[in-house]
């Protein structure tokens, strides 16, 4: 049994699987002569990699990462070792930039800025970082309340502004609409590194990272998560695959962008229904770094298996469109 992010045990990818019959099969065969079997095809091509490759940025992407991950050191043979670290979507595209990893997660796209201020994307460019973009899961933007909340099961983005805009006088429920109970009101959510705050602040309050003093940001989605969990009152924002990890601890609330309530899932998310909370997920991969074989078998190995890697992950996977067009512009950096 295998240790996961979930805490739970995961069958292994269908390829893993197989590369498993073949050889218990061939070992039948050998055992009988005395020899070991040695790895063929494509076990052979994995099992000889070796190195590590450095991976850091959004806490949201961090938990398909680690799956992916797991998996493909396993099939490595332990060979390569892939280390995911967290440091938010800004913080990941820092090191990036700098050099200092060969992949950065990001729950939001890189920015550019202009001369007088240079973003993420001027501060790669300097350093001579090339890279390509590639959609990994898609996401959506869970806002959760505790499971003792029994009056805010579905929630407008007028609501959300209300409680998230820089001067939101909210200090109860019922300052939020009148025939929510008189409960205080705590906030908890992603912190300012993160691409699920720029993301989330931008949809709400119409521009990224401007949003109200009052609440408790943190980069850890589990504290948010803890948060929610001990008060009834409280609310909070983070990605789908920890609210559904934590189900039992917190409620993700129906949101109404304008045209119903709607639940945040696989379905609502791929169909566009779940807006304006629905998002695409990604990885940037140095395109130096890709020359390396382990970092470029390592994205082939995420393609080959993301609906299994996705689904394990609790994420809602790419559509064929979307996998088409990663493994595209893949390709076209030589990936």
């Amino acid at each position: 049994m295998r240790y996961t992010k979930h805490g739970r045990s995961r069958a292994l990818p269908a390829m893993a699987v197989s590369l498993l019959l073949v050889t218990a099969a061939c070992g039948s065969d050998d055992e009988a002569s005395g020899t070991a079997a040695a790895p063929t095809g494509e076990s052979a091509a994995l099992t000889s990699l070796e190195g590590a490759i450095r991976m850091d940025g959004s806490s949201t992407v961090a938990p398909v990462m680690k799956v992916a991950a797991e998996d493909f050191q396993s099939a490595t043979g332990n060979g390569v070792t892939v280390t995911v670290g967290v440091s938010g979507t800004g913080g990941g595209f820092e090191k990036f930039c700098r050099g200092e990893t060969d992949i950065s997660n990001a729950s939001r796209p890189i920015k550019g800025g202009t001369p007088d201020k240079p973003g993420e994307k001027e501060a790669c460019a300097a350093n001579g970082i090339e890279y390509a973009e590639l959609q990994v899961a898609n996401d959506a933007l869970s806002v959760i309340v505790n499971p003792e909340n029994t009056w805010a099961r579905c929630l407008t983005m007028g609501h959300l502004e209300k409680m998230w805009r820089p001067d939101a006088p909210v200090g109860n429920w019922k300052d939020v609409d009148p025939a929510f109970p008189d409960k205080p009101v705590k906030r908890f959510g992603a912190g300012t590194d993160s691409g699920t705050f720029d993301y989330f602040t931008e949809a709400v309050n119409g521009k990224g990272g401007v949003v109200t003093k009052d609440y408790n940001p943190s980069e850890d989605d589990n504290v948010t998560i803890t948060g929610v969990a001990g008060d009834e009152g409280a609310i909070g924002f983070l990605g789908l695959s920890y609210a559904l990890e934590n189900k039992s601890k917190v409620t993700a609330v129906q949101i109404d962008g304008g045209n119903g309530c709607v639940t945040p899932n696989a379905e609502t998310v791929q169909s566009g229904a779940y807006a304006p909370l629905g998002r695409p997920l990604f990885v940037y991969v140095s395109t130096k770094a890709a020359a390396r074989p382990e970092v470029k078998a390592f994205v082939e190995y995420y393609f080959d298996n993301v609906d299994a890697i996705t689904k394990e992950a609790l994420f809602v996977a790419l559509t064929a469109e979307q996998k088409q067009k990663a493994l595209d512009a893949a390709e076209a950096a030589g990936i």
